[in-house]
């Protein structure tokens, strides 16, 4: 609005938000799938991605922010940091992505923002600082001191904020102000060599210090902290601001780089218009006018019609149109340039984290990486002429959303779903029933089990027959061990079996182009465990020994023999089952603890910690995902509908030994 991108500002509440478009987000009040928008702001053109906050929906913000050069992340005022916002945190990490934060709904009664900045330095990072302080609190809350300037801005509600006009600060603010604008300057200096100089000597500029702030935000050593209120509409004209003054342009960050795909050398790739044209597929979306693939240019010109290579797949991509978004709404544009965010339409084989390139330059960037999905639901067509549609249709979601899952259960006929939570797998159903018209059936959720190993086998596998022709023979040794650390290089986000292989054959009795058969095999047993089928996960197996025939010997023999040797190994090993287990964080008035941490002691919940957050209580702890099917539901009950509760996939742990045997038997 601000912008002049939209007309009239929308309202969640309302369900008339710009860039929460489908009528499921619009229902709920929450963003449940990325949406894409660009806008100029002063010299600058702002390519933003709005992301989901829930959890269900984490793969939405990794492969948002595997593509963004910055980041706002959002804190509510009164809830402060949240479980959610921390792995939101972890996920800027990983990807190296400067940020700034924004204090909302300090209009709200019980907000408080140096409480809130207080628990990001504890929680976060050390290395943040205000660079606004609130001016007014809670339903008085009006506009902000801006610390870099020394002025006061106060928004005009009338105009719903489009008018602020800026004074000198008040009196009485003139001492909180002094204070946080020395914490500021003190911290940014730990964090700037350049502006050390300035403020050991006393002699710095506004313009110095938006410098300073700049530098050290785009080096990841600090991070601003701004305040306001978006129901208000204050201060959100000095956020637009800030990610010009604060946050990185393209040219900003180093050259992205990458894998050239025969040779294996690394290669870079410069942001400028006339380099080699390099990348990245980040989303699918299915619309009303057909499949677009979003895209972040990373290098060289995107034109209409260009002739790409997808080097993943080793497939050659023609680009059709080219659009740029306005959450599902598109403006056709006839080329590109590097660091902006486009959809085309016209790709038949790329899919997320591929990557598209010059064909007489190829360049593979590093792909975006998604956890596993932790729980599993059955869905049927309510009649058999539909049943061939729902997998077409569960197959292209699936397309569009890497954490959602889908396969066919041979034993009992069922088309069985996976996903992060149970409110991803409601919003994917009720979709087919709305958009695709299908009328489907679900079963209760149910826990994805893993299983491994808790100590050390030898096992050998023997493939041998012998027909009137040409006979099979594949002799392996192999020895399986628990993965009890797990590498730094892995996660079990990146590799979620961490079945590590390793060749540690010595001598030729087993010819080397066996041993990725023998793997296979391996890989192929490990995908049903044998204690109730679920997939086995985090052990190491080494191939130790063998033996081949010269003429009997193939791929099909040692692949057989490969999975004979695991499947002995595993009678020894002492094989457990494994459950997800999930963060939970609790929030609740005072009066209701007694009856919430009754029941989350009947859940099988580890209380790591019960703290202070304004008037309210937050209990942190984990439990077993299985005990925490319909816990909103409870606690809404239980506490009059006052209390909140956030998860989160946490890690997989032994199941105890009385329920492992129920849930074999079932």
């Amino acid at each position: 609005f601000y912008t002049g991108q939209v007309h009239r500002i929308g309202e969640v509440d309302q369900g008339t938000t710009a860039l929460d478009w489908m009528p499921e987000e619009r229902e709920r009040g929450i963003t449940i799938t990325a949406a894409a928008t660009t806008c100029p702001w002063r010299d600058c053109q702002i390519n933003l991605i709005d992301t989901p906050g829930h959890v269900d929906f984490t793969a939405e913000v990794e492969r948002s922010l595997r593509v963004l050069d910055g980041a706002i992340i959002v804190f509510c005022g009164v809830a402060g940091v949240q479980a959610q916002t921390e792995t939101v945190w972890r996920q800027a990490d990983k990807y190296k992505v400067p940020r700034l934060v924004f204090i909302n709904k300090l209009d709200r009664v019980g907000s408080d923002a140096s409480r809130v900045l207080g628990e990001v330095r504890r929680r976060l990072t050390p290395r943040a600082a205000l660079v606004q302080i609130p001016f007014g609190s809670e339903g008085n809350f009006r506009g902000v001191v801006d610390l870099v300037e020394e002025q006061l801005c106060v928004f005009d509600v009338e105009s719903k904020g489009a008018r602020y006009e800026t004074l000198p600060i008040p009196e009485e603010l003139e001492g909180a102000a002094r204070a946080a604008r020395e914490d500021l300057l003190e911290r940014l200096a730990d964090s700037d060599e350049i502006f050390l100089e300035s403020f050991v000597s006393g002699e710095f500029t506004p313009e110095g210090i938006r410098a300073a702030i700049r530098r050290a935000t785009i080096g990841k050593g600090f991070v601003p902290v701004l305040c306001g209120a978006s129901f208000r509409n204050v201060g959100v004209q000095k956020l637009l601001d800030a990610v010009c003054d604060y946050l990185p342009s393209p040219q900003d960050i180093p050259p992205v780089r990458g894998v050239e795909p025969e040779k294996g050398g690394e290669v870079e790739r410069k942001p400028v218009l006339d380099e080699y044209v390099s990348a990245l597929a980040f989303k699918l979306a299915t619309d009303a006018h057909g499949s677009l693939v979003y895209l972040r240019t990373y290098s060289g010109t995107l034109k209409e019609g260009m002739a790409l290579t997808n080097p993943g797949r080793r497939r050659k991509e023609r680009i059709n149109l080219i659009w740029r978004m306005h959450a599902n709404d598109r403006e056709r544009v006839t080329q590109i340039g590097p660091g902006e965010i486009c959809a085309v339409t016209g790709l038949k084989f790329t899919v997320t984290g591929d990557t598209l390139c010059d064909t007489e330059h190829p360049v593979l960037l590093e792909p975006v990486h998604f956890p596993n999905t932790v729980i599993d639901m059955a869905v049927e067509p309510a009649s058999n002429a539909d049943r061939e549609r729902v997998g077409e249709v569960l197959a292209q979601i699936s397309r569009e959303d890497p954490t959602f899952r889908r396969r066919f259960d041979s034993e009992t006929g069922q088309m069985i779903i996976s996903g992060m939570g149970e409110l991803q797998l409601e919003v994917i159903c009720n979709r087919m029933r709305r958009e695709f018209n299908l009328n489907v059936q679900t079963g209760a959720p149910k826990v994805s089990y893993r299983e491994t190993i808790t100590r050390s086998a030898k096992g050998e596998g023997l493939h041998k027959k012998q027909t009137g022709g040409r006979g099979q023979y594949g002799h392996v040794v192999i020895l399986v061990e628990p993965l009890r650390e797990i590498p730094p290089e892995l996660t079990l986000e990146e590799d979620p079996s961490l079945i590590l292989f390793e060749n540690e054959l010595k001598g030729n009795d087993v010819p080397r182009q066996f041993v990725p058969a023998i793997e296979d095999g391996i890989r192929t047993a490990a995908a049903s465990g044998p204690i109730a089928g679920y997939p086995m996960v985090r052990m190491r197996v080494k191939l130790l020994d063998g033996s081949a025939h010269e003429v009997d010997s193939s791929e099909v023999a040692f692949m057989a023999a490969g999975s004979l040797a695991f499947r002995e190994a595993m009678r020894q090993a002492a094989p457990v089952l494994l459950e997800p287990i999930m963060k939970l964080e609790v929030v609740v008035v005072p009066e209701h603890m007694g009856d919430v941490l009754s029941d989350l002691n009947r859940r099988r919940v580890v209380i790591q910690g019960i703290e202070d957050r304004g008037n309210t209580k937050v209990i942190s702890g984990s439990a077993p995902l299985v005990e925490l099917f319909g816990y909103t539901t409870t606690l809404r009950s239980l506490t009059q509908g006052r209390g909140t509760a956030s998860l989160e996939p946490q890690d997989f742990q032994p199941v105890p030994a009385q329920l492992a045997a129920a849930l074999v038997k079932k």
